[in-house]
């Protein structure tokens, strides 16, 4: 009776387990598909330069994005921005003004401006520039002119900070090589060198004639002596 039972038992454990099923291709490429779309989106650096013009601020392009892209750190926006770094100035001696050129601090800027030294003296201010901006331009420039130009950014903090480039004597002040301030000589103007030629070229020429005048006057005037030489040993013969 015992043999009989556990025969049944078995025979029933066998009937209720499931018949393993081969696999095919077609399960491999459902079970790639799910994994891949399972597959969280990295994250990537956002496409943003320091030094681009018109550069669309980093936290603007983490908004365009499916996943938020990588901005660069920047410093606490309870303190003033670090300064901006001077790049490229580019001078147009002939309309008298002067491109300049800057990067963007690692800190939060609300406005950049530009600060401009003609000798001693408080500076020029320039006005108020917004965050995406990295050119500007200097008018009134004069022709063999001596400058500093410095580039300031600025937000709710207070201002970034620059040399002592107001002082009694510009050519001793130092600046950084990647700092936010720099010398400008506005070389003089082509027309100038050009009127200043003909100028010396004009008086030498009115010095020339005033001397041959002088001359043939005293020869006039006095005689030539190579002549009245010739004329007393004629007359002695």
């Amino acid at each position: 009776m015992l043999g009989s039972l556990c025969l049944l038992w078995l025979l029933a454990l066998t009937l209720s387990v499931p018949k393993a099923q081969p696999l095919t291709p077609q399960d491999f490429e459902e079970e790639e598909e799910d994994e891949t779309v399972s597959t969280p989106f990295l994250a990537v650096p956002c496409d943003y330069d320091r030094c681009r013009h018109l550069q669309v601020p980093c936290n603007e392009l983490q908004k365009a994005r499916p996943v938020a892209c990588l901005c660069p750190g920047l410093s606490s926006p309870a303190r003033p921005p670090d300064p901006p770094r001077l790049g490229e100035v580019r001078i147009v001696a002939e309309e008298g003004r002067a491109e300049v050129h800057w990067c963007a601090p690692s800190s939060p800027v609300h406005h950049y401006r530009l600060l401009l030294w003609e000798g001693s003296g408080a500076p020029q201010k320039g006005p108020l520039l917004n965050t995406t901006v990295r050119r500007a331009e200097l008018k009134g420039l004069k022709p063999g002119g001596a400058y500093v130009v410095c580039v300031v950014a600025g937000n709710e903090a207070g201002e970034s900070r620059v040399s002592q480039a107001g002082g009694e004597d510009l050519e001793e002040v130092s600046f950084p090589a990647f700092g936010p301030c720099g010398r400008l000589t506005v070389p003089p103007r082509p027309v100038t060198l050009i009127h200043a030629a003909v100028g010396v070229g004009t008086a030498l020429a009115l010095l020339s004639c005033v001397a041959l005048i002088w001359h043939f006057c005293l020869r006039e005037r006095w005689g030539c002596p190579r002549r009245a030489a010739t004329a007393q040993a004629a007359g002695a013969l």
